[in-house]
């Protein structure tokens, strides 16, 4: 299966006032990107953890209702921390405010101190993937049965149910983030509609090709799946930026600067260009850029209007 290229911004929330938020959709949305997202965490992790940082569901439900165009989701929820049933109500609910246009992102979770602060069970890592996968047949089940029961391990619940159901059919895409090669990935292999992961287009190509064989063995075609990259976005960045994102996204891949440059949406409108090839090659087709307030508008545009106008028709 092919999928277009597509472009996304993600708006990671710390430190952000609601009006900045929404400032970003609103332009985003209407410069022709893809997809926005917020993330979902109760305290910023990227900084100390008591700065501002508004809540997921609350904040996307009333995006929904400044943008027009574009999809939109968390990237991703935090299992550990959203209870499937309730979760399948609030995906079902943002569903009919925006028009059919949620994609719902989910995760295994893994900041330790926001469950700590806040007296949330952060499970051990297998304990977590257990519960994701629980949490994924929970959620498919009251989007497409009338009433669904599992007696599991982590979650038990009988005759759920979820009324009314997703405007899209049989539900909103899931998107599912993480690279464990033997279980998360196996995961996204039968479960996901799209997949989430920060890597170098190498290390992208080399996991979609572990979920090709999970697929494989669970009898599913993954060529279903949309992969899609998140990254940072340096368009025609000084070299001051440039070396800031190095830096930052080195950290984030355990790696070097002039590797992390590989992850990086960096560069002119030919370097862009180029990054978009290297990426598509691998099996990735949908870039998701993050940002951070302060917002750099003019980035945004001009993005949009050099670059994500080369693959629209």
């Amino acid at each position: 299966m092919t999928h277009p290229i597509r472009f996304g911004i993600q708006t990671g929330q710390q430190g952000a006032a609601w009006q900045q938020i929404e400032e970003v959709w609103i332009k985003a949305d209407a410069l022709g990107y893809d997809s926005l997202w917020a993330y979902d965490h109760f305290y910023p992790i990227f900084t100390e953890p008591d700065g501002p940082c508004l809540e997921a569901w609350s904040l996307i439900g009333a995006l929904a209702q400044s943008t027009k165009w574009a999809r939109i989701g968390h990237l991703v929820n935090g299992n550990t921390y959203r209870n499937p049933c309730i979760l399948a109500k609030s995906a079902t609910t943002v569903d009919h405010i925006s028009g059919g246009r949620l994609n719902l992102g989910i995760g295994s979770g893994w900041f330790e101190y926001e469950h700590e602060s806040l007296g949330i069970d952060f499970k051990t890592v297998r304990g977590r993937l257990e519960a994701l996968e629980e949490s994924c047949r929970i959620l498919k089940g009251m989007f497409e049965e009338d009433k669904f029961t599992l007696d599991g391990k982590h979650y038990q619940v009988k005759d759920a149910m979820c009324v009314p159901k997703p405007l899209q059919s049989p539900h909103p895409p899931i998107m599912m983030g993480g690279t464990g090669k033997k279980v998360l990935l196996r995961l996204v292999a039968q479960y996901a509609d799209m997949w989430n992961a920060n890597k170098t287009p190498d290390e992208m190509a080399d996991l979609i090709e572990i979920t090709r064989r999970h697929g494989e063995a669970v009898g599913r075609d993954t060529s279903v799946i949309e992969n899609t990259v998140m990254m940072p976005l340096g368009y025609k960045a000084s070299q001051e930026k440039s070396d800031f994102l190095c830096t930052v996204t080195a950290g984030m891949l355990e790696t070097t600067p002039e590797k992390a440059r590989e992850a990086i949406m960096l560069g002119s409108k030919q370097e862009c260009l180029d990054t978009v090839e290297r990426y598509e090659r691998a099996g990735v087709t949908h870039f998701i850029f993050m940002l951070l307030a302060p917002y750099d508008l003019d980035e945004v545009q001009a993005f949009a209007e050099d670059v994500v106008s080369e693959f629209r028709d």
